[in-house]
């Protein structure tokens, strides 16, 4: 742990850089209904869990305003980390009525925890339930999708 541009900054591994095989979407996923990509961690001066913001919250990275525009007012959220851009992406998009966001859903089973210090995973999912993110498996997020509830 160190601390970077006045914010505390975890040291990780290099990961999900763009262009690599790591920051690559999976083959199998249809990618033909993807409208837009929102990278995220691209400035060194400051770490960004977030899909909505830098950890500072200085700078978005217009996944908001993409969403707002197109009235959107309901998400899906999954992914790695629960503990870390999981959780602050969910977060963010909880207390982002400015973005016109009513719904934020965590799809559980779609996660998974870094565990840094044993119990983050389950404290990261109090704290989003905390902050009115309702959390849901993929078959109830599936349900949904096709209007079946």
């Amino acid at each position: 742990m160190i601390t970077l541009a006045g914010l505390p900054q975890v040291l990780w591994p290099t990961h999900c850089v763009r262009g690599s095989r790591g920051a690559a979407l999976v083959e199998a996923l249809d990618q033909r209904l993807i409208a837009a990509l929102f990278p995220k961690g691209c400035d060194p001066e400051i770490d960004s869990y977030s899909g909505f913001f830098d950890n500072g919250g200085r700078r978005s990275t217009g996944l908001g305003e993409f969403l707002q525009a197109r009235g959107v007012d309901e998400v899906f959220v999954l992914g790695l980390a629960t503990d870390y851009c999981v959780k602050f992406t969910a977060l963010d998009a909880a207390r982002s009525g400015s973005f016109g966001l009513k719904k934020v859903r965590l799809v559980v089973d779609g996660c998974r925890a870094v565990e840094l210090r044993p119990g983050d995973g389950a404290a990261a999912l109090a704290a989003m339930s905390a902050a009115g993110v309702e959390l849901i498996d993929a078959a109830t997020a599936l349900a949904l999708a096709r209007g079946e509830g």
